[in-house]
């Protein structure tokens, strides 16, 4: 069972995001993203952008920290942080619904300097398991 972490250290997961963004690959909007997460075991992982010419297949940094998540054990988020351009951004709607599935409604996501649970950030988020999945499967 993954330990309950200390209280959250948020400046800890900027300073992460803040470095993470320093390697996004931005090419065209050179609008660079870093997120950072506490993972429920204490670990702190953290991902950046990398952007596409196609632009609609953009790597958002929130699911680089994802694979870095499952790179690294797996485990479930506790808190995220994402900066861009060293400024607070909030994730869209696609990467709240992954953050979601890998933390749950409970998870803090920093919002302009202050945590909400992601349930207020994605209200009607699709379950954790989702509802096409083949039961035989």
């Amino acid at each position: 069972m993954p330990n309950t972490p200390a209280p959250i250290d948020w400046e800890a997961l900027r300073q992460a995001a803040r470095a993470a963004q320093s390697h996004a690959y931005v090419p065209y909007s050179k609008f660079r993203v870093g997120a950072a997460a506490l993972v429920d075991d204490g670990r702190i992982i953290s991902g950046c952008n990398i952007e596409n010419a196609s632009y609609g297949l953009t790597l958002c940094a929130e699911c680089a920290l994802l694979g870095q998540l499952h790179m690294g054990g797996g485990g479930r988020l506790v808190a995220v942080v994402c900066v861009g351009n060293d400024t607070h951004v909030t994730p869209c709607g696609r990467c709240r619904q992954l953050l979601w599935e890998h933390g749950g409604p409970n998870m803090l996501l920093e919002v302009e300097g202050t945590p909400r649970p992601l349930s207020e950030m994605l209200p009607v988020a699709f379950p954790e398991r989702s509802v096409f999945e083949n039961p035989a499967g």
